[in-house]
């Protein structure tokens, strides 16, 4: 939901995990109920700087459980400082994420139900800071505004301790170690004694999920990390040890039939690293009939999960439709839809995926289709020039990415609606990615960004990184018509605003 928080997460190099999970009790927030539905957001911004400035605006971000996403919205502030909004839920009480242009890298936490009318109102001060919010219905002003602020500051966080070795020692060595970690990292939220007990349980476990939907799944891919942050010799290739599917037997600590994992922001990313997981390997739904897949899904789960029923894995199921409509970019067949029909009948679940599979259908009529191009044979500086030769007279935009990086994907969504836009202008869209990203799920992920792709080597990677000084992704590089370098920048700045990078090219 945070896009900052989850750059935090993915590019902090001190490791947080998991503690252990109790199912708490929630009465303020309730227990969330799969619903598709609406939510109406409206409000007031209060600014003694900005009252009549243009281009204000405010984010809405929704976790969506069951089509498997978090989805975001954006409403334009008028003169008067008043917004309106309608989202759409798929649980009948959601917590949803709120921000301004204003103060675009503070979240404040709305609890929003369906059906209902939720009000806003927002005040700064003088240096931009949030003063004053009030909700209607009423909601506790220091947990809307401290909720987000604490989890940056978990993960922040640091105990200026060296870091340990752990690509030399086995899996359960780094669980054990992990379980350490979180417990210091939690200290900051317990110690809050403002917040409700109800809150913080739930922070506390939202927060291990989203760290093990960054970190864990890949334990290689940390492992390598590890080595490179922590080995003095770094001329000795190291020796990981190689991870089966009894390594996920973690997640039989997360509970995951508790229905209160609906309202978790990380539980929609948390989901895909288990449908995508190589290791896990549970099969794409296809066109399979639903009782079939559960079938086999169950056979490979259970042992993980501690459980072979229950309602997690119908959410599962539809979370697998979720990753054709989301990542492909491709509406259900007929025969899904009837598969569908078949299994929830005239369902929640049935009425979330086929209004998703809608907003499908109409992105689909300006999909583009991808195109892999090949630079194996490219020395490492001549990569970027040979991609730009293929374009001439066009403007080129390129995205350097990874399949596990939320925020790349997350911006590629945002971005999406605007690159409809440019589609038969003098603009090309070029994606490059590297071994970090598993190919084959690579090969999953384009069908749905569209345009055209490159899977550069290490190296080739690596220059590129160092050539236009990129110290994290999503890293973006310019160029005009002519071939020129215009711009490149770190971090993505909004659909607006490379909107206007680009217009001014054409």
């Amino acid at each position: 939901m945070n896009k900052m928080l989850k750059v935090m997460f993915l590019c902090i190099c001190s490791l947080l995990f998991f503690l252990g999970y109790k199912a708490p009790v929630y009465k303020a927030i309730g227990t969330p109920r799969i619903k598709a539905g609406t939510t109406k957001i409206t409000g007031k911004i209060s600014s003694p700087n900005e009252g009549h400035r243009n281009n204000r605006f405010v984010k809405v971000y929704v976790p969506h459980p069951i089509s498997g996403e978090t989805s975001q919205y954006e409403a334009d502030i008028d003169e008067a400082g008043r917004f309106t909004l309608v989202v759409d839920v798929e649980t009948d009480v959601t917590l949803i994420g709120v921000r301004t242009s204003s103060k675009p890298y503070s979240t404040l936490l709305i609890k929003v139900k369906s059906g209902d009318v939720t009000n806003i109102d927002i005040k700064f001060n003088s240096n931009l800071d949030i003063e004053d919010v009030q909700t209607k219905p009423q909601m506790d002003k220091y947990e809307t505004m401290r909720s987000w602020a604490v989890m940056g500051e978990m993960v922040g966080y640091s105990d200026g301790t060296t870091p340990t070795p752990l690509y030399d020692k086995s899996p359960d060595n780094f669980l054990n170690y992990v379980k350490a970690r979180v417990s210091k990292k939690l200290e900051i939220l317990n110690k809050d004694s403002l917040m409700s007990k109800e809150l913080k349980e739930l922070l506390a476990n939202d927060f291990r999920v989203s760290i093990y939907s960054s970190y864990a799944f890949d334990y290689e891919g940390y492992m390598k990390l590890n080595y490179k942050n922590t080995a003095k010799d770094k001329t000795i290739k190291p020796t990981i040890q190689k991870i089966d599917r009894s390594y996920y037997g973690f997640l039989k600590d997360f509970n995951l039939n508790n229905p209160q994992f609906l309202i978790y922001s990380s539980f929609p990313d948390f989901q895909k690293e288990i449908l995508q997981n190589e290791i896990i390997a549970l099969p794409k739904i296809g066109e399979s009939n639903i009782p079939s897949w559960l079938t086999k899904a169950k056979a490979i789960l259970a042992d993980l999960v501690g459980f072979k029923d229950g309602p997690y894995y119908d959410i599962l199921a539809a979370n697998a439709y979720g990753r054709q409509l989301n990542e492909e970019v491709s509406q259900l067949t007929e025969k899904q839809k009837k598969n569908i029909a078949d299994y929830w009948k005239e369902g929640e679940i049935a009425k979330v995926l086929l209004r998703k599979n809608q907003a499908v259908v109409e992105l689909e009529k300006f999909k583009s289709s991808s195109a892999v191009g090949d630079v194996s044979a490219v020395a490492d500086d001549k990569v970027i020039e040979t991609i730009i030769a293929k374009h001439k007279g066009k403007a080129v935009l390129i995205d350097l990415w990874a399949t596990w990086c939320s925020p790349c994907l997350d911006a590629m969504t945002q971005f999406r609606s605007t690159k409809n836009r440019f589609k038969d202008k003098e603009v090309s869209f070029v994606y490059l990615t590297n071994g970090s990203s598993p190919r084959k799920l690579w090969e999953e992920k384009i069908k749905g960004i569209g345009n055209e792709h490159y899977y550069l080597s290490s190296s080739q990677w690596e220059y590129v990184m160092n050539k236009y000084q990129f110290k994290y992704i999503p890293s973006y590089i310019l160029y005009n018509k002519k071939g020129v370098l215009i711009n490149k920048f770190s971090a993505f700045p909004g659909s607006e605003e490379v909107k206007k990078m680009i217009d001014g090219l054409l």
